[in-house]
């Protein structure tokens, strides 16, 4: 039995015939060198293109420090940058998920790596990602030190892509938060988001799409800007804010990355058993952009406390003889804390509990 005739020019393949075109990899990492050089700090200054990054902390002024990592995404955030094709943001996104849950253990962010896969790799969007990238590096103070970028065609649908990040911090030991003297009658400072962040985009994308707007039209909350482009403001990161507080000895207890879940599931990670916090929605103001997605969407306040941030990204704990310097020190920071409520016992039932009603 001979064998089956052979296709005519299916001998030779090569990789980029099988979708992955190393040239473009290639061409993309030399590219981005200039965007990676401007996120160099003390202790870390190596250019990428080795096996892994470089970090050295006692350059960086560290004695006893205790390390802290975090990672994470931005979600489905990234469909409505593939669909306007606007990728200069998402990265900045992609840092303050990250960064921010660094901080809020009292941790100065040091060094960052990202993840990249797509489908077809185009060189000009992996640099306009990394782009914004360096932008959210060079706003939190940490060094881009490395990452990867992975072209995947059969996973990932042509251009669509995903992003993850990482990031590594430190702490002098000793000094990590929440401390563990948290307790009923502290008072719980709000610090103002800049809009949705990077959560609860699945809910966002399922209202635009029963609207019947299209990204490329106008805001119906923003006058003078396209949705798609309100849409992917990004998220705010606190890190120099709180860095400068807590260095020049502000009282904060503890801080809560207020994301996904919202309130009610970020706020009692850092409350200790037996307590629980009231918040005074009155004393939150939303940006537009929640009141148009609860009405466009009918989505109930407790659906929306549950989904969104609800316009404050950051909340902080003090005592209540505290608060007021620790607010003063946000505002020399160049924050606007606003007092949203107090720790409270708690012996059963929901752990954050509301008063009155959120004014969209």
């Amino acid at each position: 039995m001979t064998d089956a005739p052979r296709p005519p020019g299916r001998n030779g393949l090569t990789y980029a015939e099988a979708g992955v075109d190393i040239d473009a990899g290639n061409a993309m990492v030399e590219a981005i060198k200039p965007l990676v050089r401007s996120t160099r700090r003390p202790g870390a200054d190596a250019e990428i293109g080795g096996f892994g990054g470089l970090f050295d902390l006692k350059a960086a002024g560290f004695k006893d420090p205790i390390l802290v990592a975090a990672n994470d995404g931005v979600g489905t955030k990234v469909k409505i940058a593939i669909q306007t094709g606007r990728h200069d943001t998402i990265g900045i996104d992609l840092v303050a998920m990250c960064v921010n849950d660094l901080v809020v253990q009292g941790a100065e962010p040091l060094l960052f790596l990202d993840y990249y896969a797509t489908g077809r790799l185009d060189p000009a969007v992996g640099v306009a990602i990394v782009r914004g990238i360096a932008e959210g590096c060079r706003q939190a103070g940490c060094a881009l030190v490395g990452g990867e970028t992975a072209e995947m065609p059969g996973l990932y649908h042509d251009a669509d892509y995903d992003l993850a990040g990482f990031a590594v911090g430190a702490a002098e030991r000793g000094s990590l938060l929440p401390r563990g003297d948290v307790r009923p009658g502290d008072v719980l400072l709000g610090l103002p988001s800049s809009g949705l962040h990077a959560n609860g985009f699945s809910l966002v994308r399922r209202i635009v799409e029963l609207s019947g707007l299209s990204f490329d039209g106008p805001a119906p909350f923003a006058s003078g800007r396209r949705l798609g482009d309100a849409l992917l403001d990004p998220t705010r990161i606190y890190v120099k804010p709180l860095l400068a507080a807590l260095k020049e000895g502000a009282p904060v207890k503890a801080l809560a990355h207020i994301t996904g879940g919202g309130f009610p599931d970020n706020i009692p990670r850092i409350l200790p058993d037996g307590t629980g916090a009231e918040i005074d929605l009155l004393a939150v103001t939303p940006p537009a952009v929640f009141g148009w997605l609860a009405r466009t969407g009918g989505v109930a306040e407790r659906e929306m406390l549950r989904t969104f941030n609800c316009g404050i990204g950051m909340v902080a704990v003090a005592g209540e003889e505290d608060a007021d310097a620790v607010a003063a020190s946000f505002r020399a920071a160049g924050e606007t804390p606003i007092r949203l409520g107090r720790v409270t016992p708690h012996a059963g039932g929901d752990r954050v509990t509301f008063t009155n009603r959120l004014a969209f």
